[in-house]
């Protein structure tokens, strides 16, 4: 932010920026350096694939990662984009392994083969960013791309501000184009991957049947709800037993930790919101008096910068840009609370016009050593232009390029801020008709533009909005945190917090799966410390009071309650015995309800041994069938239902999720379709390849033995 202020700052870089394409606005804030901290008490990060992974290693790679995520999509938060990058990273270190090994590569001939197609998403990410778009196509433009690597160095040149804000540009550049490399090395395995996967004409033809073909059934089902739980006895035998069947579901591949914890939201007092209400008032009168939107705008620190250019409704919130239309050109409205972000907002409609959405223009910067100079060459050039003169070779008089350039109101509409030089040069260009010529004045020097093309005209607004979080003062919030600590302090037990949390207005809150992987605590913004204290702490250990939230406007105590090593998780933890016993318990129903169905010949016959009944239309071998009855899905009962002749009656009662059933085919019946073998053949592959490859990668992820000490660093 500073540097990029610095390149605003300097008018003549400023020209440079704008002839070259209003490129220097146009990414304007978005290249935010995101630098990463950590408190370092070792120097391993983490392992993959038995290579250690230096802190410092990779804070760059983080680094670097964040930033150019960030550029692309600044609103994304924070520590999504860290979760993101330690995936990216190790799925990378994994693939790339594998390659090797088999002998896969991308290279360089084949990047530029998907670069010049320009469909490839991260290509579209970066011609969002950088505008290097193709008008015509609306794909990713590599002649744009090329022309900016080959002007690179002399651009950067310029002056230290330029150097900074292109370096900062090719950085962007050359991490999508690595991205884009590992993409398609991925790619590559994954096709090499499903070349392991084959079909045949019975497996086509038993998907075409499993999808066309549909049965309407009878029912007659004994309910496991029908069955008392204190009427089954379970033993630890069939406990012990059931785990060793269903083992490999409780294997986990990194230690997870359990918690309960007690969150408390820090909220605004009604004296605070009444102070806020007032500060509202005052900015809204302001603005009805006439003073300058952006002053008061600025004064008033609001969310939203002025930005002093016709935007769209895209720009603002949708809270904001549903009361504009209504609004009269001068009008002003609020203060209006919104709910929907916890706001109050002042709305000043300046203009609004229909203008258009994309401009192509081009431009020839001059300057001079005093503004008379200036305008004397600014002239100069308007005349020659007028003259009949080629603008290219004009331009390339001043030693630069003339070309045409599009700009969309989308590339500045959202913008934190602009200079009077862009507010004027963006003005301007809006208003221009076509083939017009003007020399607009800067702070330095001028610019001579030719708008050579308009398209989309759209109502664009001038709105000068002021939104301000209704949020706690000072004073509130030492209130809600010593009432907070008074209880921890009372309460140095999770079974004393859980027996008074209610009456004193907490809540405990429970989480069995806390992964050092996460990043953070499930739910909870600004939580590194908290994860770092989880896989720090003993068993039974209460913590301090933390501050967390994504505006660290939330304060956290918690409870450690649980240690799951790696490997398999016991049998004798509460979730895993909990499910080992409903599996006995419908096992054991199951084995009483089927013994009392053996041997019936009928619906009838069912219903006299306490069955009950349904009818199920539309039932096929693709999805499992929906008993509404015991509101259950039951895969089982749909393949018995394949697997009976139409007009037959089950001959073995189905053991399902919900209940034990007994049914008859009324009827079958084949859904118009036409048969193609060679379509049902390759959805068969494709349907196993899914499978086959989230699979693959789970295997390959185990086997890579990866652990992750993030949490101690970052």
């Amino acid at each position: 932010m500073a540097a990029l202020g610095t390149i605003r700052s300097k008018g003549t870089f400023l020209i440079i920026i704008i002839g070259l394409g209003l490129f220097g606005f146009i990414a304007g804030d978005m290249f935010r350096s995101c630098e990463t901290t950590g408190r370092m008490r070792s120097t391993r990060v983490g392992e993959v694939l038995g290579e250690k992974i230096g802190v410092q290693d990779y804070q760059d790679y983080l680094n670097e990662f964040v930033e150019c995520t960030k550029i692309a999509s600044p609103q994304a938060d924070e520590d999504q984009i860290r979760a993101m990058a330690w995936n990216s990273f190790v799925q990378n270190k994994i693939i790339e392994n594998e390659a090797e090994q088999l002998g896969l590569a991308v290279t360089t001939e084949e990047v530029k083969n998907v670069m010049t197609q320009g469909t490839n998403q991260v290509l579209m990410e970066i011609a969002n960013v950088t505008g290097f778009v193709n008008q015509q196509t609306g794909r990713f433009d590599m002649n744009l791309y090329n022309e900016f690597i080959n002007n690179y160095k002399t651009q950067r040149n310029a002056s230290p501000e330029a150097a900074e804000y292109f370096d900062k540009v090719y950085k962007f550049l050359a991490f999508k184009v690595k991205q884009l490399r590992q993409q398609l090395l991925a790619q590559k395995y994954q096709a090499l991957l499903s070349t392991s996967v084959l079909s045949n004409p019975i497996e086509a033809k038993f998907l075409f049947d499993a999808e066309k073909q549909e049965s309407d059934v009878e029912l007659a089902y004994i309910d496991y709800k029908t069955i008392n739980d204190k009427d089954v006895q379970v033993e630890e035998s069939d406990l012990k037993a059931k785990y060793n069947e269903k083992k490999e579901m409780f294997k986990i591949p990194e230690e997870i930790r359990g918690i309960k914890y007690i969150i408390v939201k820090k909220e605004a007092s009604q004296a605070d919101r009444t102070n806020l209400f007032k500060a509202m008032e005052k900015s809204a009168n302001q603005l009805r008096e006439g003073e300058s939107p952006e002053k008061v705008v600025r004064e008033s620190r609001s969310n939203v910068a002025y930005l002093g250019v016709p935007v769209t409704r895209n720009a603002f919130s949708p809270d904001i840009a549903s009361k504009i239309d209504s609004m009269a050109a001068g009008a002003v409205a609020g203060p209006i609370e919104s709910k929907s972000d916890n706001t109050y907002n002042v709305i000043k409609l300046i203009s609004k016009n229909m203008l258009p959405d994309s401009v192509e223009y081009r431009v020839i910067s001059v300057v001079g050593k005093t503004n008379a100079e200036t305008q004397t060459k600014a002239d100069s050039v308007i005349n020659a232009i007028k003259a009949g003169g080629d603008f290219e070779a004009i331009a390339k008089k001043y030693q630069q390029t003339g070309e045409k350039t599009w700009v969309t109101t989308a590339q500045y509409e959202r913008a934190n801020n602009m200079t009077k030089d862009n507010q004027t040069a963006f003005n301007e260009i809006n208003t221009m008709g076509l083939n017009e010529v003007k020399s607009i004045p800067m702070a330095q020097g001028a610019l001579v533009i030719q708008v050579t093309d308009r398209r989309a005209m759209v109502q664009k607004y001038d709105v000068a909005v002021i939104k301000r979080d209704i949020t706690f003062s000072d004073e509130t919030s030492h209130a809600i945190s010593d009432k907070f600590k008074q209880f921890v302090a009372g309460h140095q037990t999770i079974e004393a917090m859980e027996k008074d949390a209610v009456k004193a207005g907490y809540q405990i809150q429970e989480n069995k799966n806390v992964l050092t992987s996460q990043g953070q605590l499930s739910g909870i913004g600004n939580s590194r410390d908290a994860l770092k204290w989880v896989f720090e702490a003993k068993k039974g250990d209460i913590s301090e009071v933390m501050t967390v939230g994504q505006n660290r406007d939330e304060i956290l105590v918690m409870a450690l309650t649980d240690i799951n090593p790696k490997g398999y998780m016991a049998m004798d933890n509460e979730d895993v015995k909990t499910y080992l016993q409903q599996e006995v318990l419908r096992d054991k129903k199951a084995e009483k309800i089927i013994a009392k169905l053996n041997g019936v010949k009928s619906i009838a016959d069912a219903v006299k041994q306490g069955a009950k009944t349904d009818s199920i239309n539309q039932i096929t071998f693709s999805a499992p069938a929906f008993v509404g009855a015991v509101q259950s899905q039951e895969p089982a009962l749909s393949g018995a239902v394949a697997a009976t002749e139409k007009g037959q009656f089950s001959s073995h009662p189905v053991k399902g999720y919900g209940a034990v059933y007994v049914f008859k085919v009324n009827d079958r019946r084949t859904i118009e379709g036409k048969y193609d073998e060679k379509e049902y053949a390759q959805k068969a592959m494709q349907n196993n390849m899914q499978s086959l490859s989230r699979t693959a990668f789970q295997e390959l992820y185990l086997n890579a033995d990866v652990k992750d000490n993030r949490y101690l660093f970052f």
